[in-house]
């Protein structure tokens, strides 16, 4: 199956790096190579871009899009988590932006074999990464009731997570989770007739169990505060996220990093001595306008938020 993934939000995140032609850029999430396609195309042969995916097929479609800009672009198999190493591999201390387009790729939802779709029936994987052991279908056969209702919950945000957990436990006791199929028709079965009109009622269980699979929130919680210190000044980091998980942590973590201080707010004068990093270039997020909707659907929930190095 081809790599197809359409980039969302992409005249908005090109004009919010705000390019310099001589300027070093990473996609952490590059893909099919879609927003670097219009970075790299914007950079001068002094210029640099880093692309980095843990997906293979991702990489293989992303250095074809990209081959016909030589040297200047750099692909590297790899988590963005892995951003210091990476740089340190480079001998690249400071760049002038970051991206991240967090989130389920197209081909991956759409590729059957991924099994990431509920929409398909596959074999359960959800991995990012297929080089790493943890799958979608040790996820629910393993795990103990108590931790599926809390992953659920959690990253599901789903209020049957309790019933959804239990009906998985009771089916596997019989026999071994196989196929997203199976899975989706468990959900189905713990979710009330009457609560199943709005959407598909596997969807908030298949992304939590996926979020688990990636470790999404962990790792985006723990490298924002990293990226933002790798940008040079006037350097910007613009994150695109997909659910309100993904939203609030790179809103606090923006917040915490324009303003640090800790010191109680009737002090007269910070006595913490934590300095602000930047500031948040977008007090609201972008979102996607009404054409680009109706032109991708994927895009419906997707927003973009911009913070800038001082």
């Amino acid at each position: 199956m081809e790599f197809s993934h359409i980039p969302v939000l992409l005249n908005e995140t090109i004009e919010g790096l705000n390019i310099k032609p001589d300027g070093i850029y990473i996609d952490g999430t590059v893909g099919g190579g879609g927003h670097s396609s219009q970075i790299a195309e914007r950079l001068s042969s002094k210029g640099k871009l880093i692309g980095i995916d843990q997906d293979k097929d991702a990489l293989d479609a992303s250095k074809k899009r990209l081959e016909k800009y030589g040297d200047i672009v750099s692909l590297v198999r790899s988590n963005y988590c892995e951003i210091d190493t990476i740089l340190r591999d480079l001998n690249i201390e400071k760049v002038d932006g970051i991206l991240l387009d967090i989130g389920v790729s197209s081909y991956q939802l759409d590729n059957a074999e991924r099994g990431f779709s509920y929409m398909m029936d596959a074999d359960l994987d959800m991995r990012m990464d297929q080089r790493q052991s943890l799958t979608a279908k040790k996820v629910v056969n393993e795990y103990s009731e108590s931790e599926l209702f809390h992953i659920i919950k959690v990253y599901g945000e789903d209020r049957f997570a309790k019933n959804i957990a239990k009906h998985i436990v009771a089916y596997r006791k019989n026999k071994t989770i196989e196929t997203t199929g199976e899975l989706a028709g468990i959900i189905k079965g713990a979710i009330p007739m009457k609560m199943q009109k709005n959407g598909n009622p596997s969807k908030k269980t298949f992304q939590a169990i996926r979020i688990e699979v990636n470790s999404e929130l962990k790792v985006l919680e723990e490298t924002i505060d990293r990226m933002i210190e790798r940008l040079n000044p006037g350097g910007r980091l613009c994150i695109i996220t997909f659910h309100s998980l993904e939203d609030r942590i790179v809103k606090n973590k923006f917040k915490e990093n324009e303003n640090p201080c800790t010191c109680p707010p009737d002090f007269p004068v910070c006595v913490c001595g934590k300095k602000s990093k930047g500031k948040v270039v977008t007090r609201k997020p972008i979102v996607p306008s009404k054409e680009e909707i109706e032109e991708n659907s994927r895009a419906k929930s997707s927003k973009l938020r911009i913070f800038e190095r001082c």
